[in-house]
């Protein structure tokens, strides 16, 4: 048996240069994916969704509503994750938040058609989503659950989340458009679909 076969059930971890890396690539797509959905008035899932909902309802601004919204649940991942995992989390949450506000300052939507945001928003935030999962972070209460649950009991993160994000859309009827609310619900498809996919146990080994 060769080396790398008999190292084959190691646990292979990342430096602090790319999980640091890949934290800050991770939740620039999400937040351009979030602004691309704030713009054509869509939700999508999870802590992110509720956020979304609270500033399509009271005007918000979505980093402050977002930032707030994941505070109470950091001893929660310390506790279940580790006070790594948590800190991780923390710093892709804030940086999430601080990208939002900061990308509409570097690209302006003369036209952006919904369809395309939906499709094209949730591809970015299902990636990020990926790349933060592989990397031991999560991304707001919602995430840090379905970590938990797919590491302890094998269920798949992102047919959870997909279940929870259905209850969450159903909110969205008192304040979106039939068609955005359609369309948020294949936009959280797409993220999901993306998560369940790729993200399987025992396809990726790498862990920090």
């Amino acid at each position: 048996m060769s080396e790398a076969a008999s190292r084959a059930g190691d646990v292979v971890r990342h430096a602090l240069y790319e999980d640091a890396l890949a934290i800050l690539m991770a939740t620039l797509f999400v937040a351009f994916g979030l602004v691309m959905y704030t713009e054509a008035v869509l939700v999508t899932g999870g802590t992110a969704g509720l956020a979304l909902l609270l500033h399509h309802a009271t005007g918000t601004g979505f980093w402050l509503v977002f930032s707030a919204l994941n505070l109470p649940f950091y001893l929660l991942a310390a506790h279940r994750m580790g006070i790594g995992f948590a800190l991780r989390t923390f710093a892709a949450v804030s940086l999430v938040a601080v990208f939002t506000a900061l990308v509409p300052r570097w690209v302006a939507f003369a036209r952006l058609d919904p369809l395309f945001a939906t499709l094209v928003g949730g591809g970015l935030m299902g990636v990020g989503l990926l790349m933060l999962f592989r990397h031991r972070t999560a991304l707001g209460a919602v995430n840090i659950v379905a970590m938990h649950l797919q590491e302890r009991w094998g269920i798949r993160a992102g047919y959870f989340q997909l279940g929870l994000d259905l209850a969450i859309f159903a909110g969205a009827f008192f304040l979106l458009e039939p068609r955005n609310i359609l369309l948020s619900v294949l936009g959280a498809a797409v993220v999901n679909l993306t998560l369940a996919i790729n993200h399987r146990p025992g396809r990726y080994m790498g862990m920090s």
